[in-house]
Parts: structure tokens; C-alpha cells; sequence
């Protein structure tokens, strides 16, 4: 039950950083400029690669608690 939970949170966030990268900027980097910058293209793209490995690391954790 555990990995299953573990898994759906993780496949969650990995879809808002896909979905959302710039919710994801505002949350956890825009705090380190003093202008209304926008994120790079290269952390958009990081940000989407990222979540994409949370989405599977979810789904991995998911069937994990289905076999166990």
C-alpha cells in the first residue's frame, strides 16, 4: 500500500512539472531573483525531462505494489 501511494504522488508531481514547468519555476526557483524573470528554455526542458522520470518512477512503484 505504501508503494502504491508512494508511486501516485510521485506520477502527480512528475505530471505538473510536465504540464506546468513555470508553476514548478514559481515554486521552487523564482525566489532567487529580484525581477519578474522568466525560466530559461533549458530549465523548462529539464524541468519536463524531470518530471517525465517521475511519472515512470511512479508507475514503476505502482505495479511494485501490485506484484508484492
Amino acid at each position: 500500500m505504501l508503494y502504491f501511494i508512494a508511486g501516485l504522488a510521485l506520477a502527480v508531481f512528475g505530471i505538473v512539472m510536465v504540464w506546468k514547468p513555470r508553476l514548478f519555476y514559481e515554486l521552487t526557483e523564482s525566489w532567487k531573483h529580484d525581477g519578474a524573470g522568466d525560466p530559461s528554455r533549458l530549465f523548462l526542458w529539464s524541468a519536463r525531462f524531470g518530471g517525465v522520470m517521475f511519472i515512470l518512477a511512479g508507475i514503476a512503484g505502482m505495479i511494485v505494489s501490485f506484484i508484492l
